[in-house]
């Protein structure tokens, strides 16, 4: 039986599928009492006060915060440094003081005994504030120095990342082709909003959280240090979660106030964001301008890249610190053969809502503004578009590749097998010379019908996870690791990757998702590590249990141990069938005095830590055929096909749906979502009328081709991570496929491509 790769029903479905998901609104504890954010109304503003005295009166309310409540208490870390870049200065506090950098931000929190009670107190907070001038434009932005950042720029820092002698490539190149573009405003909206429900137990001294997600571990060690308790005194407990990625569970404002008043208090506290409080608080992405040039030899082969981008970071840094202008800046090569590259991103403060990361950060953009810089290199050079891309990807003869230069202290070393194969492969799969062949019979009829398409280099994998695998005297087997489910099916992957040690199926394993009770340590779900570096972490465990049940069942038989396989959970001696020990049989042995060693856990318990030296590098393309409605600007998909390199695929399902389910979030981006402010910089866009989701007939039929060809050789699994493929070469196809419908000269311009963006692309010459 091989439980990896099999296509079985997910373990975390059945609990889902009948309403018996654990997230943290179904935790009410006695005595709760419950969380209002009161918000700044002002995108810039200096505080002159804040009057609580009205509702701190009202009915039903224990307690009313402002920031003078909270002396002492630190801002909100980064995660991550990023060398060079002092982000203290800009950091956000978990109440606003003296100023108010963007519309939303919380100044003050309302308790109360319920959430009606909560909501109608935080009406009457009164905030008195001298209205300031607004920045909302990063590239136009960069030098101001405002008032409210103590003479500091509103530019953070500069990420940079190359290699080769750029300029002078740039200098003697005979052919040089250069754009600007945007990239709008959008974000990850999940069903379910955030939460936290946060309980003291005074006898015990010890506080539990239900909610944490993403990245509880952080969130614990963070936490316990702005609380003044130790790391032992707060348990998170494992809890699912409507949609994550990669926004929701990072450490807001939000998640420090409930811990602390529920400390402050000795009652539980909890509380759930509403629509708007996340269309307006939870974090932005992507809003970035680039200015792209790309160097052809007389034989249009690459010579260089050069980038500029200005990223949009709004009020404040937030946890994720430089994350996503790495991520832009060093991954913008693609998988092409690339002598010499430089990228640079401003980081600049504006009076908007602070962004983070959000699934594919970094690559929606850079993918968008290379693919489309490719298609405008072909146009200018006289090239079809797909054999320019074909003679400049890295082939097997080049790969594994190194480019020059680290990313995150790690080396970049491309490890894929080759790019020119799978782009040929996808091309083949989907029939893609006969879509364009339509589209142009298409367009001879008068319709607006184009194609697009673009290669993607992903990144999966880097840091450290842990994991602990036990099996009981029943032969129960269990395995804790530090992922979190977010509705990507982690549990369902883990299961089977204990399941293949033990020759099991994946639902006869058990699996228990960062609970600091049973893990002290893990680093929790985003990237695409999960299965990558946590998967890794979890065999390495499963390997250990197995190791010891085989020394002990060796004893036991009197045979070696080479002797022994693993057959349905039980240790068999393989020459003779008859003659076996069960893993609950094996567990009971280990308790005795014959197998209990000084240094060693009783039991049959294997721990597992993984760090991974470097990432690994998935890939893929995206395919579009796409129509223009020439007198809306409505932009209809006509096909669409991604095609992606996983290494392993560990459950093939949950593959399939997380580049499904990322390329349709990757659409919404590309045509529909996106943020409006007016011009006193208040958000317009704070529900799904006015931010639109893709619906269900905004979309064709995606087909998905997922490849094992290449497995990743940095880790035990040979798995390369799926969480954002679907995502990340979305913007660029679909902005290739509608300018070959225009055939434009020229660029789009931006993402995303809504109505009145394509319309007034309808308005420029064609041909």
């Amino acid at each position: 039986m091989s439980a990896i790769g099999a296509d079985v029903t997910r373990l975390e479905d059945d609990r889902l599928l009948r309403g018996w998901g654990r997230f943290h609104d179904d935790v009410i504890r006695p005595g709760q009492l419950w969380l209002r954010i009161v918000r700044s109304p002002l995108a810039h503003a200096r505080i002159l006060a804040v009057h609580t005295e009205e509702a701190a009166a009202a009915p039903g309310v224990v307690a009313v915060l402002t920031a003078a409540d909270l002396a002492g208490l630190p801002r909100i870390p980064v995660r991550q440094p990023h060398p060079g870049i002092d982000f203290a200065p800009y950091l956000q506090p978990v109440l606003a003081t003296e100023w108010v950098r963007y519309a939303g931000e919380p100044i003050a929190a309302v308790l109360a005994d319920d959430p009606y009670l909560a909501e109608d107190a935080a009406e009457l907070v009164r905030l008195e504030a001298e209205e300031l001038p607004i920045s909302m434009d990063a590239r136009s932005g960069t030098e101001l120095r405002p008032d409210c950042w103590g003479g500091q720029r509103a530019e953070v820092g500069v990420v940079e990342f190359g290699y080769g002698e750029v300029d002078e490539v740039f200098a003697t190149a005979p052919h040089v082709v250069s754009v600007d573009l945007k990239i709008g405003r959008h974000s990850g909206t999940p069903l379910e909003g955030r939460g936290l429900v946060a309980e003291w137990d005074e006898r015990e001294q010890r506080m539990t959280v239900w909610g944490a997600s993403k990245v509880p571990y952080f969130n614990r060690r963070i936490l316990a240090g702005m609380l003044g308790i130790a790391e032992h005194q707060m348990h998170m407990k494992e809890a699912d979660s409507g949609g994550s990625f990669g926004i929701r569970g990072e450490l807001y404002p939000e998640d420090v106030l409930v811990p602390l008043l529920c400390l402050r208090t000795g009652r539980p506290v909890k509380w759930s964001e509403d629509r708007i409080e996340h269309m307006t608080a939870a974090n932005h992405a992507r809003e970035q301008e680039h200015r792209i040039e790309l160097a052809f030899d007389a034989e249009h082969r690459l010579l260089g890249l050069r980038d500029e981008a200005w990223q949009d970071t709004g009020g404040y840094i937030r946890t994720h610190g430089a994350v996503v202008a790495a991520l832009t800046a060093a991954m913008i090569c693609g998988p092409y053969r690339l002598p010499a590259c430089r990228s640079r991103v401003h980081i600049v403060t504006t009076n908007k809502t602070p962004v983070g990361t959000f699934r594919a950060p970094g690559r929606f953009q850079n993918n968008f503004v290379r693919e489309h810089a490719f298609d405008l290199a072909a146009t200018q050079l006289g090239v079809d578009p797909v054999e320019l891309r074909r003679m400049n990807l890295l082939d097997a003869t080049e790969l594994p590749h190194r480019r020059p230069m680290g990313i995150f202290g790690a080396p970049m070393l491309l490890d894929g097998g080759d790019h020119l194969g799978h782009f040929d492969k996808g091309l083949a799969a989907f029939g893609y010379q006969e879509w364009r062949a339509e589209a142009a019979a298409a367009r001879a009829e008068g319709r607006l019908v184009g194609t697009g398409c673009a290669v993607m280099l992903e990144k999966a994998g880097l840091g450290h996870d842990s994991a602990v695998v036990d099996v009981g005297v029943t032969g129960a087997v269990r395995v804790a690791m530090g992922g979190v489910t977010v509705g990507q099916g982690i549990e369902t992957a883990m299961a089977a990757i204990v399941a293949e040690e033990f020759d099991l199926p994946a639902s006869a394993v058990k699996v228990v998702l960062s609970d600091t009770d049973i893990l002290p340590d893990g680093a929790g779900t985003f990237a695409s590590r999960s299965t990558v570096v946590g998967g890794s972490a979890v065999k390495l465990a499963a390997e250990a249990v197995a190791r010891k049940a085989r020394r002990v069942a060796a004893t036991l038989l009197s045979v070696e141990e080479a002797e022994l396989v693993f057959r349905a959970g039980a240790l068999v001696v393989a020459a003779e069938p008859e003659r076996q020990l069960t893993l609950g049989q094996i567990t009971g042995a280990c308790f005795t005095p014959q197998f209990l060693r000084t240094g060693e856990e009783p039991g049959l318990i294997g721990r597992g830590t993984y760090v991974a030296d470097g990432m690994t590098y998935p890939y893929g393309a995206h395919y579009v055929q796409a129509e223009v409605d020439p007198g809306t600007g409505g932009v209809t998909l006509l096909r669409y096909g991604v095609s992606y390199e996983i290494g392993r695929a560990v459950h093939p399902a949950s593959v399939h749906g997380q580049l499904l389910g990322g390329t349709v979030q990757g659409i919404g981006g590309a045509l529909l979502e996106e943020f409006h402010y007016d011009e006193r910089g208040l958000p317009l866009s704070v529900t799904l009328d006015e931010y639109r989701w893709p619906r269900l007939t905004d979309l064709p039929d995606i087909r998905i081709e997922v490849y094992e060809d290449s497995p990743a050789p940095g880790n035990p699994l040979g798995v390369r991570g799926a969480g954002e493929g679907g995502t990340a070469g979305a913007g660029a196809a679909i902005a290739n496929a509608v300018r070959d419908a225009l055939q434009l000269h020229g660029d789009v311009g931006a993402l995303p491509l809504h109505p009145e963006r394509v319309k007034a692309l309808l308005r420029r010459p064609r041909g």
